[in-house]
C-alpha cells in the first residue's frame, strides 16, 4: 500500500508535548490546511459543509505497542481500544470546523493536529452518516469528559 500526501496542515502546536489529545480540548484552535495544487479541484462543494474530517498521518510517531496506557486513564489498555498515536499505521482522524476555504487552503477551527502533518485525505462530515444514537464508549465511560482538559505529555515519544 503507498499512501500520498495531499497537502499539509498547519497548526500552532510545533512539538507534541502540551497539546489537545482530541478536537474537544482544541476548542477555537485555528489552523490552516494547504492542499497540494493537483488536489484542490477536488475541494468543489466543500465549503457547503460546517465540519469537515481530515485523515492525515501521524509523521512524528515511531514503532508501537500492542497494550499502551492512554491519555486519559492510568492502565494498560488494548491499542485498539484507545487513540494512541504510536500504532502499527501511523493514522489519525480528527473531525474539525470548516471556516472557510480561499486558494486551496482550508480555514479550520477545533485543531488538535500536530504542524507540518501530512494530509492523507478529506470526507465531509454528515451527522446522518456519522452520529449514532445507541453507542457504548467502554473504559471511557469514566474518562472521556476529561478530554476537553487533558493534554499531551511524553508518553508516546
Amino acid at each position: 500500500m503507498e499512501l500520498k500526501p495531499i497537502g499539509t496542515i498547519h497548526t500552532p502546536f510545533k512539538e507534541k508535548d502540551g497539546m489537545p489529545i482530541q478536537p474537544a480540548g482544541a476548542a477555537g484552535v485555528k489552523g490552516v490546511v494547504e492542499v497540494f495544487d493537483e488536489y484542490r479541484a477536488g475541494l468543489k462543494d466543500l465549503d457547503g459543509f460546517s465540519h469537515i474530517i481530515l485523515i492525515y498521518e501521524f509523521h512524528r510517531s515511531q514503532g508501537f505497542k500492542l497494550e499502551v496506557v492512554p491519555f486519559l486513564d492510568d492502565k494498560l489498555r488494548g491499542l485498539f481500544a484507545t487513540r494512541a498515536p504510536k500504532r502499527p499505521n501511523p493514522i489519525g482522524l480528527s473531525t474539525v470546523r470548516l471556516d472557510r476555504i480561499e486558494n486551496g487552503n482550508l480555514y479550520v477551527q477545533n485543531v488538535d493536529i500536530l504542524d507540518g502533518t501530512p494530509l492523507l485525505d478529506i470526507k465531509p462530515y454528515v451527522p446522518d452518516f456519522d452520529r449514532y444514537t445507541e453507542i457504548r464508549t467502554g473504559w471511557l465511560e469514566q474518562a472521556g469528559e476529561k478530554a476537553g482538559r487533558h493534554k499531551a505529555d511524553n508518553r508516546f515519544k
